[in-house]
């Protein structure tokens, strides 16, 4: 029942819907805003879609399948249509459930911190027409849900990250998978021109990280917001001790990290989009954050 969830260790699907308010934000003067429906959203550049741009005069090397024949009949002259390019506009959210995404220190594991961030960006892209889906790792087989439109799109996503993370709360004495083979099937999951929205601690990627990423750059677009705790960038001061699942028992000494995170570094290398987010800030903290990942679309 949701009055048993522990908050910041279970995930609650009515918290993720409850994160829509956050989704709004400021467009940029004269955008031009796309009526809430599936499907393509228009895009900047000209080329072969079905949006008008202009109609200008004919040129050699023109489509004459393009002649505007009003245009034409008008002016005496020929006149020829351009379009302007729409892009599949499906996005699928990652959800990186794996066992060590179930740690925090602060507000709440970073699995949740995930979840969270990847819902506002669901929200984002339902009120841009978008359809959405979502895929969720864990240490077994993961959840998917398949891309739809509308906000009964984001209900399903809510749901089943609800319950792929209390599966992976069960199963969090299992070692980390691969991230890669699981990336490699979430970018065949989605239509060219689609966007893949990824939120990981990018604990244990696998030897074939790189070239899935760059594999998958060719046909999606590949944005990571990457969940940090406090404690890897600013560990107390002092011995800590310290229990492992198999029963080895010792002391750590931590240092705080000062220098660049190589896992940003690593994304940035592969051309990939990145924000770090702190697990212990809100969704409200993160929220414009997360603009960075919309702006690099």
């Amino acid at each position: 029942m949701e009055t048993d969830l522990v908050p910041g260790v279970d995930l609650d699907a009515g918290a993720l819907l409850g994160l829509k308010h956050l989704a709004g934000r400021r467009g940029a003067p004269g955008s031009r805003r796309l009526i809430a429906r599936p499907g393509g959203v228009v895009t900047r550049r000209r080329g072969r879609g079905s949006e008008i741009d202009d109609v200008r005069p004919w040129t050699d090397g023109d489509d004459i399948r393009h002649i505007d024949r009003h245009a034409t009949a008008r002016t005496g002259e020929p006149h020829v249509r351009t379009f302007r390019d729409e892009r599949e506009r499906a996005a699928l959210l990652v959800a990186d459930f794996r066992p060590a995404m179930l740690f925090g220190t602060r507000r709440a594991f970073r699995s949740i911190a995930g979840a969270e961030a990847l819902a506002i960006l669901g929200w984002r892209a339902v009120q841009e027409g978008g359809r959405v889906g979502a895929l969720c790792l864990t240490s077994g087989d993961p959840v998917y849900v398949r891309p739809k439109g509308g906000e009964r799109a984001m209900t399903a996503v809510a749901g089943a990250m609800a319950a792929a993370h209390a599966r992976a709360l069960a199963e969090s004495d299992r070692d980390d998978p691969p991230l890669d083979a699981a990336l490699e099937t979430a970018a065949a999951a989605l239509p060219r021109g689609g966007r893949l929205a990824l939120a990981t601690g990018l604990d244990t990627p696998g030897p074939r990280f790189d070239d899935v990423i760059r594999a998958a750059l060719d046909r999606v677009a590949v944005t990571v917001a990457l969940i940090a705790d406090a404690f890897e960038a600013d560990p107390p001061r002092g011995a800590l001790a310290f229990l492992t699942r198999e029963g080895r028992r010792g002391w750590l000494a931590p240092r705080a990290n000062r220098a660049a995170d190589p896992r940003v570094e690593r994304l940035r290398a592969l051309s990939v989009p990145v924000v770090t987010l702190d697990a212990g800030w809100a969704p409200e903290r993160a929220a414009p954050e997360l603009e960075a990942l919309d702006a690099a679309r």
